[in-house]
């Protein structure tokens, strides 16, 4: 009886053992002792400053560790075949802790974290002496975006040819997880902006100003008519200027005459000061009137508000003369100008031009006296 007893015990305990067996593999009792071995990272992603193949990129990869990272506990981060980590050092990487800089290093040293690159494989260490806590949000910076304590200067290469490619993070740390990049060739954007250039010439009233100096008679958008000239005072007329542009440079804008004020009896009005054509503009002054010197006898001179980039600015009633065989800029601006409103924008989109003459006693007599201005409006690009 003793001996049957014996026998039957272990029986019995084998029965059992296979019952609990199929139970086990029933309710799937390998995935959880696989989960108790492995967790999933969270929150896992690679930020990289371009996409583009074969091209140099920043890596910012970013994870949460459900577990933790204990100390000489390791974070492996695998590349796919086809980036290039050649050059690729500690000193280009940063590795942050929710945030706060981590101390890397060549190798892993006391308080320091080891970062290593060999291959595919970036390989940091922890040897700071200090666990990394559970949740706590990692941050691993590669490329020219890594600061800590200096600028890294060398980044990875994508890959020559497109597609999805892996990036693998695990290590001796017990989570793990997988992300994906997607490199393409670069994407060519093309686009075209009309140009606009627009330039509009407005008459003044007798009743305005022009860089300080009164306007005497109304002109129009086409005609100076400055009508009867009494000998030794001058009169004034003066036009608005506007222009509307979107070349890269901005704008210039000259006058020129086709001669002086002359009459058909060959008597003229010349440019001022006495037919000096003066460039750098200077305070209006009247002719000379010398005797049997008849470019002294009356003379036409040009003033502009605009604080003009080129070709000598004009201070507050000043005038030039050289416009009448030459183009004489009067009106500039550097970049793109616009205008709604004949007053808006004074010295960049609008400004307003005036002509003065003065004549002596001496001033031939002729009811006929005239000339043709044109302005030159051009965009700079």
């Amino acid at each position: 009886m003793n001996y049957i007893a014996l026998l039957s015990t272990p029986r019995r305990s084998i029965a059992t053992f296979l019952l609990l067996t199929l139970i086990s593999w029933s309710l799937g009792l390998p995935t959880f002792i696989h989960s108790a071995r492995a967790v999933s990272l969270d929150v896992v992603s690679d930020l990289l400053s371009t996409t583009a193949t074969s091209t140099a990129a920043n890596h910012t990869i970013t994870f949460t560790t459900p577990t933790g990272i204990a100390v000489d506990e390791t974070i492996a981060i695998t590349f796919d075949a086809g980036f290039n980590m050649n050059g690729v050092a500690f000193g280009d990487i940063d590795l942050t802790d929710d945030g706060a800089d981590l101390t890397l290093a060549a190798a892993a040293g006391a308080g320091t974290w080891g970062a290593d690159v060999s291959g595919q494989v970036l390989t940091l260490t922890n040897s700071n002496d200090t666990a990394v806590v559970a949740g706590s949000i990692m941050v691993v910076e590669i490329g020219l975006n890594a600061s800590f304590p200096g600028a890294g200067d060398t980044q990875i290469v994508n890959p020559a040819t497109a597609g999805s490619k892996l990036i693998a993070i695990a290590g001796t740390m017990v989570d793990s997880a997988d992300t994906r990049v997607f490199i393409l060739s670069d994407v060519l954007v093309t686009a075209e902006v009309e140009t606009i250039f627009e330039f509009e010439v407005a008459g003044v009233a007798d009743t305005e100003t022009v860089n300080g100096s009164a306007v005497d008679v109304t002109s129009t958008p086409e005609q100076l008519a400055f009508g009867v000239l009494e000998p030794n005072a001058s009169s004034t007329m003066a036009q608005d200027l506007r222009v509307k542009t979107n070349a890269n440079y901005g704008f210039v804008v000259t006058v020129q005459a086709d001669g002086a004020l002359r009459s058909d009896t060959g008597a003229d009005i010349n440019s001022f000061i006495d037919d000096g054509e003066t460039a750098d503009p200077v305070p209006w002054q009247g002719p000379a009137a010398t005797i049997d010197t008849d470019t002294t006898y009356g003379h036409e001179g040009v003033t502009s508000e605009d604080d003009i980039n080129v070709g000598g600015a004009f201070g507050s009633m000043e005038y030039a003369g050289n416009f009448i065989t030459n183009p004489r800029p009067i009106f500039s601006h550097t970049g793109p100008v616009t205008w709604t409103n004949p007053g808006d924008n004074p010295d960049i989109a609008t400004t307003r031009v005036g002509y003065t003459i003065e004549i002596s006693p001496l001033q031939e007599a002729a009811d006929d006296y005239s000339q043709t201005l044109w302005y030159v409006a051009t965009p700079t690009f």
